[in-house]
């Protein structure tokens, strides 16, 4: 049993070597690129699902952890342990990441066909070959993608942590603007880049203050949650300018939680998330759900005994995190009541469910948190897989429709999109096939496409008793409640059935009602390599969640035993941790059949029939203004570009005049212009004197040799008489000072 265990820091490698594979041998081979990147997720696949039931069934596997030292970096007084560890949090995320990860490059390998935007004539051989001409650069950066949540999940060190949490940062940034000839790609990637670097700032600090204030000085998380550690960090103070003192452990908690605003996209950094859709769907599926965003949400469980200390001496730290999550939850799901694009919608319902976790990690629900990060990847995965597969369906049906209509391959005029339409509820392009404005009636063209969303809708939703999403969004809604959070169960609850009404007017303008296009009348059914992954996720959509009914649930409580709550109970305790127990209450239960029934329920009043061709959204016209506040995000970045980015780029050219016009530039200018007139007196004095001596010494050494050759002539008789000369100059000196002493 411990051999597979060991095997963990194996389970990133074959992602990575997939990676090397194809930016070093395999660039051109489109067929050995698929071939090399989806074994290499097959691998991980099943080594992290023989790591994950290997710990499901292993006894008392939560009291003995593994945490395994492969090579150490010395650091003078401490060292930096690199190595991997396996215990019941990342075990079911060996569950969960591997294998989504394996659905969506098998989606990906039918989905990555040649793009609308790009010319037909320009690249004939990926025509010939119907794949996307960077199909094998796609396949290079997730597989690389893969490797850092791969990587992050078995990590034993914050360290390792985020280091592959940096990787999946870099890969974001590539795989967001990967259509680069696009603007609204490259500056979306931009913007999610530099967004999430200031949340991983903010994080990087708080990391080097728990490694300083440590004892001893470690990023190793066996080291760093001892009780001893723990009680130090919680009863030691620091002195916080215009906030006062605090406990250490508090000011580090709200400093790490900054890296999980920023990646997790909570307010107010939530503002990349949505313009990552500028990238291919399958990018978004690893965004959304098995990779990046998760990966914040995760670093909270990871770092809960910090949190779950920090409760104890600084209640305000962490109603600081439950209150960013509540109040992301409630605001990105009025956000994505008044979306028109079929992925925006699914991105403002992430950042809203994202803040179901935060604010259930601020309310001390580790559980809650951790069953619905994983039952959260399920179904939103498969309806981003599902979105990706209508906007094809869509995308061919107006090729099928336009195909002699002076159209491009794809359906789309000269400029990449057809003339807008100005309406009252947003601008539409005719030809746009992520506009749900533009669909309608799929359902029946695209019924395995259409299925597996509505389920992953449902899940979504909280459908009762049947999706994974019911029991794990119940749990949060229960820890609200038994913990006395009211404000933030209120703001959940109707987060909850906003959610539901979304989701129902989503599904309604889709897939129910007629065609309002043409792209919607002649949609296909997408291939068989994007649909399977639909119909394999949306099993785990539906029961997952059947892990964690609650044993006193009415009826059917105690059929199918708590398993999560007991897999993970012991591990809570071997972290010196005390598990909430809740009892069961009808009032979370109750409000959750509520919200979900309620939501859905009008929602299919209103959207049920879809939307005449044509039409106005129903909803725009009864809340008018509030609407137009929804649709337009409350217009956050539009603030973020007259203040922040306004600010930032006045300073920066007010700096750049500081530096080239009014002080750095003429200053170093004015030091070189001292510069080359000390360098001229420098050069006169070397010409006038120090020149001036080296000559003058060599002339009077010619004279000196000139008058010495006249004594070389060759005759002795001029010798002897030099000679005799010189012993009488020799003699006069030698008598000189007696004559003067006689004298």
């Amino acid at each position: 049993m411990d051999g597979i265990f060991n095997a963990a820091w194996i389970v990133p490698i074959p992602p990575f070597l997939a990676f090397l594979a194809i930016v070093l041998g395999l660039n051109r081979n489109k067929r050995g690129t698929t071939l090399v990147a989806v074994s290499a997720a097959v691998l991980s696949w099943i080594l992290g699902w023989g790591i994950a039931f290997a710990s499901f069934f292993a006894e008392h596997f939560g009291e003995h952890p593994i945490d395994q030292a492969l090579y150490s970096i010395p650091t003078g007084t401490s060292e930096f342990v690199i190595g991997f560890a396996v215990d019941p949090a990342n075990a079911l995320m060996l569950f969960m990441v591997p294998f989504l990860v394996l659905m969506i490059f098998i989606y990906s390998s039918g989905y990555m066909t040649f793009p609308g935007h790009l010319s037909a004539a320009a690249y004939p051989e990926a025509v010939a070959q119907g794949k996307d001409p960077r199909y094998s650069r796609f396949f290079a950066y997730i597989s690389l993608f893969a490797t850092g949540m791969l990587g992050l999940v078995v990590s034993n060190s914050l360290l390792m942590f985020f280091i592959f949490w940096e990787i999946m940062g870099l890969c974001s940034y590539l795989l967001i603007g990967f259509w680069y000839e696009k603007p609204t790609a490259k500056a979306a990637a931009i913007k999610a880049f530099m967004t999430t670097r200031i949340g991983d700032a903010v994080m990087l600090i708080g990391m080097l203050l728990l490694y300083i204030r440590s004892e001893p000085s470690s990023l190793r998380f066996s080291e760093l949650f001892t009780a001893e550690n723990l009680e130090q960090l919680a009863h030691s103070t620091a002195n916080v300018p215009f906030i006062g003192t605090v406990p250490w452990i508090a000011l580090i908690a709200v400093l790490i939680f900054f890296g999980t605003i920023g990646k997790s996209a909570q307010f107010p950094l939530h503002v990349w998330l949505p313009d990552a859709m500028e990238g291919p769907t399958p990018v978004s599926a690893m965004i959304h759900a098995a990779t990046m965003v998760s990966a914040g949400v995760f670093l909270l469980v990871r770092m809960f005994p910090i949190y779950e200390y920090t409760g104890e001496v600084s209640a305000s730290a962490l109603q600081f995190v439950a209150f960013i999550g509540g109040f992301t939850a409630i605001f990105a799901a009025t956000i994505a009541m008044a979306q028109w694009d079929v992925k925006r919608v699914l991105a403002y319902s992430t950042i809203s469910q994202l803040g179901y976790m935060v604010a259930a990690i601020g309310m001390g629900a580790y559980v809650a948190a951790l069953f619905h990060l994983l039952t959260h990847a399920f179904f939103k995965a498969l309806l981003f897989l599902g979105s990706g597969s209508v906007i094809h369906g869509v995308e061919h049906g107006f090729h099928h429709a336009h195909a002699h209509g002076g159209h491009d391959a794809h359906g789309h005029d000269d400029h990449g999109h057809g003339h807008l339409v100005h309406r009252s509820d947003g601008d539409l392009n005719p030809n746009d096939p992520q506009d749900m404005r533009n669909m309608g009636g799929l359902l029946q063209r695209m019924p395995r496409t259409g299925w597996t969303f509505i389920i992953g809708g449902l899940a979504l939703s909280g459908f009762p008793l049947i999706t994974a999403g019911f029991w794990s969004k119940d749990e949060i809604l229960a820890s609200a409640w038994g913990g006395n959070h009211l404000w933030v169960f209120g703001t959940l609850a109707l987060a909850a059935f906003l959610t539901a009404f979304y989701t129902m007017r989503q599904i309604g303008l889709t897939f129910l009602g007629k065609p309002r296009s043409e792209g919607a009348s002649h949609a296909p059914e997408s291939v068989p390599a994007m649909t399977t992954p639909l119909i394999l996720i949306s099993f785990f959509a539906i029961v997952a969640g059947w892990v964690g009914i609650p044993e006193h649930f009415p009826v059917i409580g105690g059929i199918v035993p708590n398993w999560i709550e007991h897999f993970i109970e012991p591990y809570l305790e071997y972290m010196h941790l005390h598990p909430h127990v809740l009892e069961f209450n009808y009032v979370p239960l109750v409000a959750s059949l509520v919200v979900a029934l309620g939501g859905l329920g009008l929602g299919y009043v209103i959207y049920g029939k879809g939307l005449k061709e044509g039409q106005i959204d129903p909803l725009s016209k009864l809340l008018g203004p509030i609407w137009w506040a929804w649709h337009r995000k409350y217009w956050v970045d539009e603030f973020y570009s007259a203040t922040i980015i306004a600010f930032t780029m006045a300073l920066s050219k007010f700096l750049a005049l500081f530096d080239r016009e009014w002080v750095i530039d003429p200053l170093i200018n004015a030091i070189g212009r001292v510069a080359l007139w000390f360098s001229a007196v420098l050069a006169a004095f070397d010409r006038i004197v120090v020149d001036g001596a080296v000559t003058g010494l060599g002339w009077l050494s010619d004279q000196a040799g000139s008058v010495t050759r006249m004594l070389q002539d060759g005759r002795v008789q001029a010798y002897l008489l030099f000679g005799l000369l010189m012993a009488a100059v020799w003699l006069f000196l030698s008598v000189l000072p007696l004559i003067m002493t006689l004298v």
